[in-house]
């Protein structure tokens, strides 16, 4: 990490770097966490090579785009391209990002595309136009690491979102507010940081950004040119002053701190210090997304133990990881099928409820969508989700790793596999017992798919 701590910004207080101690040790379960976090989740191999290279070197390669060894296809950018370019309907849009994040080489920037979906918040029910929404998705991917400042730039002149928030309907004798409030209100600053004489003014300052043939138009002739005060500042200004105040703005480096930690940490993990020791770095570093990703990463918060185990993983992470850390990769589970399970749990990808995008955390469980966790689980491990309908063989699996294929054994390795660590006593007592006087080893994988336990990460 660059740039050295002030006053300021004493964010290595907050954020000093992880070094394994005899209180966190570099084990299994914080290789599986740092997966499971910053991934989709790692296969059996995958863990063992990271446990033994250490967090550095397993650090450095999920933040290069390079830390799956299995399941990547020598051809992935041929056949990603080939389903983009034929991804006519909702279906196959959703298909071809599932395809992404589940044979990709680059899975922490897929979830930090998925990130600034929900951030950037855009549904294709408005948008109703499938290349709007494909082209701002690649630009998430491709700007997603960067300084925020291309980002935003990029965003708020993005056909979608300018549709999603009306501005087209935004001229000078008749002001649409909904831009400039959700660029300030979810995008930038947050709640609290700006005035509705703010929001009104900076309509002002956007009349005359629109959408012709699906790219962004500067019409100056609804530009309304006259004096506004925007945050403090009372000028001629237009659109782009309007998104260089926000930028500028200390409180924009604080929402940039939160959403990172609503990613990459866990639930009352992080207090207000931490999130504004965060923000101060951020700001030294020009919002450098990459560098604040790098930071969290690597840092003594990221593997505490009050870390671990408690954030809730999302729908889209649950059906990709699970699939993934199972290694079903000669008989992969349909990405059209997985997208659809997704959208039954919860988030339907291009298609997020509201501006404010998914709630997330709590909200991702609920007693229907724990049974539909459940079913996914059985659905995956009987081949009903695979092309060629073969069934998951859990003995195989824990054989091929060295594990002998008794049932106490396959329980052991399944919980290493996943969550990093065996079932305790109490819990292995439990999911016998569920299995009953026919243990059956499919059974008991998926009966650990769909415990709470495994919701966590």
């Amino acid at each position: 990490m660059s740039g050295k701590p002030n006053k300021l910004s004493d964010y290595w207080q907050h954020w000093r770097p992880y070094t394994p101690s005899k209180d966190a040790p570099w084990d299994q379960r914080r290789v599986v966490h740092l997966h499971r976090r910053a991934g989709f989740a790692a296969t059996w191999s995958e863990i063992q090579r990271d446990l033994k290279d250490g967090p550095k070197a397993s650090i450095d390669r999920l933040l290069a785009g390079q830390s799956r060894m299995q399941g990547v296809p020598t051809e992935f950018e041929q056949t990603a391209s080939l389903l983009l370019d034929t991804a006519m309907d909702p279906g196959r849009l959703k298909a071809w990002w599932i395809y992404r994040m589940f044979f990709g080489p680059d899975p922490l920037g897929e979830r930090l595309t998925l990130m600034w979906h929900n951030h950037f918040a855009t549904s294709a029910a408005k948008v109703r136009d499938l290349g709007v929404m494909r082209r701002q998705n690649e630009l998430f991917r491709t700007l997603g690491r960067k300084p925020f400042r291309e980002l935003l730039d990029a965003a708020v002149h993005d056909p979608a979102i300018l549709i999603w928030l009306d501005a087209p309907a935004n001229r000078k004798e008749h002001p649409n507010e909904n831009l400039a409030r959700e660029l300030m209100e979810l995008f930038t600053l947050g709640i609290g940081h700006y005035s509705e004489k703010d929001v009104k003014e900076s309509a002002r300052a956007l009349t005359g950004w629109s959408v012709a043939d699906g790219r962004f138009r500067e019409d100056d002739a609804q530009h309304d040119s006259g004096v506004k005060t925007i945050l403090g500042r009372k000028g001629a200004w237009k659109g782009a002053d309007f998104v260089h105040f926000v930028l500028e703005h200390p409180a924009t480096s604080e929402r940039l701190a939160w959403r990172l930690c609503e990613l990459l940490m866990g639930e009352n993990t992080v207090d207000a210090p931490a999130i504004k020791a965060l923000a101060a770095g951020l700001r030294e570093h020009q919002l450098d997304i990459g560098w604040g990703v790098e930071t969290v990463l690597r840092s003594q918060a990221f593997f505490a133990e009050s870390n671990l185990g408690n954030r809730i993983v999302g729908p889209v992470e649950y059906v990709v990881g699970t699939g993934r850390a199972l290694e079903t990769f000669e008989s992969p589970p349909s990405t059209l099928l997985l997208a659809d399970w997704a959208a039954r749990l919860g988030q339907d990808l291009f298609y997020p409820p509201n501006v404010g995008g998914w709630n997330g955390g709590r909200a991702w469980i609920s007693t229907q969508a724990m049974i539909g966790r459940a079913n996914f689980a059985i659905a995956l491990v009987e081949g009903a989700l695979s092309r060629r309908g073969e069934a998951f063989d859990p003995l195989e699996l824990a054989m091929r790793h060295g594990h002998r294929g008794g049932l106490d054994d396959v329980l052991a390795f399944y919980g290493q596999l996943l969550e990093g660590v065996a079932p305790p006593e109490a819990r292995r007592k439990r999911l016998l017992a569920a299995l009953g006087i026919r243990p059956d080893p499919r059974r008991a994988v998926a009966l650990m798919l769909a415990a709470p336990e495994y919701q966590l990460a």
